[in-house]
């Protein structure tokens, strides 16, 4: 029950910032439901992905490629174009927190000086955050490749 509770707050709060920036993207606006469904649909996927026991780098890139190809089945069903659902709806993935910690540790190596543990610290969450926009971008892009294929793969 708990994590069905979990999972529903955090599917109704990734769908906020997607139906946000499905409208600052100027998304049609027959469109910005199946954005926001979307944006929830994948989130909630990579928190079950990680309450699973996969790491936030991993359960990124399944979730992103599960955003990318309900996202191009729902373009051809409703005649957009694939972006049109899965930019907005990758958004509230993007890795905040870490790369703003990253960039805090910056500041205070220049504030005090070079310390091993904020190094250490800047380091790691800066190749988090890296990992993580790859993997979103990757895992978005691989839907395509994969269905509009035109030649046989073998």
């Amino acid at each position: 029950m708990n994590l069905l509770l979990l999972l529903l707050e955090d599917m109704v709060l990734a769908a906020i910032p997607a139906l946000g920036f499905a409208m600052v993207f100027n998304v049609p606006q027959r469109a910005l439901p199946y954005c926001a469904a979307l944006g929830a649909a994948g989130h909630g996927a990579r928190l079950l992905m990680m309450q699973a026991g996969l790491n936030i780098e991993l359960a990124s890139l399944l979730a992103a490629v599960l955003i990318g190809v309900i996202g191009i089945n729902w373009s051809r069903w409703l005649l957009a174009h694939p972006k049109v659902f899965t930019v907005a709806a990758v958004i509230p993935m993007f890795p905040g927190i870490s790369a703003y910690t990253a960039m805090i540790s910056v500041v205070e190596i220049a504030r005090v000086g070079y310390s091993e543990a904020l190094m250490a610290r800047m380091v790691t969450h800066f190749l988090r955050a890296g990992f993580i926009v790859g993997a979103l971008s990757i895992g978005l892009s691989l839907p395509g490749l994969w269905l509009y294929r035109t030649r046989p793969g073998v």
